[in-house]
């Protein structure tokens, strides 16, 4: 069986087109937000209950829609939701990319990371468009990767974040075993005023990549090869320990 997650929501278009691909010869249930909690994080909630509906279409059960993040969504379906635990969490598939630093804010990636978490292998797939959208390279994708980590497995702590471009599959130059590389978005802010002459600001920005060298999962989806990183969490700068050890402190 395969759980699946994303943060653009339970009806969003990525997700129900990996949901097919991935029913073709497997067990799929979908525990997802009820809409969308994009740029989440790892976020979870403390301050109000979650509501869970149980979803059908034609006739047939589908999954769970939750008025959480999708970090909660995993939480619930790994430790409530679920009559047997899944084989595999698969989290996406994302509107847009998960590139660079943007990895660190996707919900689509901490989905993934709570299923590590939690002891479960997982992969976060995202599309990187927000234009004209075809899933279907991607879905195929990653369904034959899927089989892959089932059949192999995942180091300890280890979550693949893959990031596919967008071109038609014939276009795809191949698969990339990328690292994350240190592009992000330079936000700006357009200053607005309400009726009531209060000021707001609506936050915006583009991607500035600052990789050049082959590698990273910027340049490589940039050159239309699918990027699969694997990322892990543990934020300790090693180096730095022995360093700070020697400080008067």
């Amino acid at each position: 069986m395969i759980l699946l997650c994303n943060d653009d929501g339970f009806n969003a278009e990525g997700l129900r087109t990996l949901y097919r691909e991935l029913s073709q010869d497997d067990d799929v249930i979908i525990v997802a937000p009820e809409t969308e909690q994009s740029a989440m994080g790892h976020a979870i909630t403390l301050n109000h209950p979650l509501k869970v509906r149980k979803v059908e279409e034609d006739g047939k059960f589908i999954g769970y829609a939750v008025n959480g993040t999708p970090a909660d969504c995993v939480k619930l379906a790994l430790n409530v939701l679920l009559d047997k635990p899944p084989h595999i969490v698969v989290s996406g598939i994302n509107l847009g990319g998960n590139l660079g630093i943007c990895a660190l804010y996707s919900g689509t990636v901490s989905a993934a990371t709570e299923a590590m978490i939690m002891g479960f292998p997982s992969i976060a797939v995202s599309l990187d468009t927000y234009e004209n959208p075809d899933f279907n390279p991607a879905a195929k994708f990653t369904h034959k990767l899927t089989l892959q980590v089932l059949k192999m497995g995942l180091p300890e702590g280890v979550v693949l974040n893959v990031n596919v471009p967008p071109v038609p599959e014939s276009e795809i130059a191949g698969v990339s075993i990328t690292r994350q590389g240190k592009s992000r978005v330079i936000e700006s802010f357009d200053r607005r005023v309400d009726p009531r002459n209060n000021t707001y600001y609506w936050m915006a920005g583009d991607m500035r990549f600052d990789e050049v060298e082959d590698g990273t999962d910027c340049v490589m989806v940039g050159k239309n090869y699918i990027s699969v990183a694997p990322i892990h969490f543990d934020l300790t700068h090693h180096p730095s320990i022995e360093v700070i050890k020697g400080w008067n402190l």
